[in-house]
């Protein structure tokens, strides 16, 4: 997801987006500690989505 997209939409939607990811993040992590993950540019994606999202509330948090 890009960063354009995530700033259109409202607080409620990042803060649950955040949450998946955070979820998704950490099941590839366990599935990469017991070598059941075949791809792992999946756990880049991950942490970069999380990286976004963190960005975009960090910029509304700061524009108030």
């Amino acid at each position: 997801m890009k960063a354009c997209e995530l700033r259109n939409k409202d607080k409620t939607f990042l803060y649950k987006e955040l949450s998946d990811l955070l979820k998704a993040h950490f099941g590839l992590r366990m599935r990469l500690a017991t070598q059941q993950l075949q791809n792992t540019s999946q756990l880049r994606k991950v942490c970069r989505d999380i990286a976004r999202v963190r960005t975009v509330l960090t910029e509304e948090a700061n524009q108030k």
